[in-house]
């Protein structure tokens, strides 16, 4: 871990609680969807949100939503809203903001990514292995549109 990365005098980062905070599944083709071959096209959807508690603790909600298809009919469609109580002080806007978009969800998408799996199998398919998502990744993307936007905007340049 280099020095910069490293926990400062005074900034405090705590796990509070891990909890679901919503969870569905659908199989809107019903019996159908037992009735074929099962070679579905799945796709993930994810999203993330955070919510001031108070002064240090934030909610940071990580979003899966999974729906495999199969021959343009929905199979099945399993989301969970996997959620996170967590304690953030003394850390600098820009460094909170990513900590916030990166490491809570990694923190969380173990715990989201099982919940999937099992509600999957629950619904009597075959498991659904989600890969590891890398976070760090996604929020420099965000960013570096977020800058490409805003220069656009900018320049009055059109998109």
């Amino acid at each position: 871990m280099s020095d910069e990365n490293a926990q400062q005098p005074g900034q405090q980062f705590a796990l509070q609680r891990i909890y679901v905070k919503d969870l569905s599944f659908e199989t809107p083709a019903g019996v159908e969807a037992f009735r074929q071959a099962w070679k579905p096209r799945v796709n993930l959807d994810m999203n993330t949100r955070q919510t001031r508690v108070d002064e240090q603790n934030f909610e940071v909600v990580l979003t899966l939503s999974v729906t495999a298809t199969q021959d343009d009919k929905t199979a099945f469609i399993a989301e969970v809203q996997q959620a996170g109580i967590f304690t953030v002080a003394g850390v600098p806007e820009p460094q909170m903001r990513q900590v916030l978009a990166t490491v809570c969800p990694n923190i969380l998408f173990p715990y989201a990514r099982e919940a999937i799996d099992s509600l999957v199998i629950r619904g009597s398919f075959p498991p659904i292995m989600l890969a590891p998502v890398n976070f760090d990744a996604l929020y420099v993307q965000a960013l570096k549109q977020a800058q490409e936007k805003a220069q656009v905007e900018a320049t009055g340049a059109p998109n």
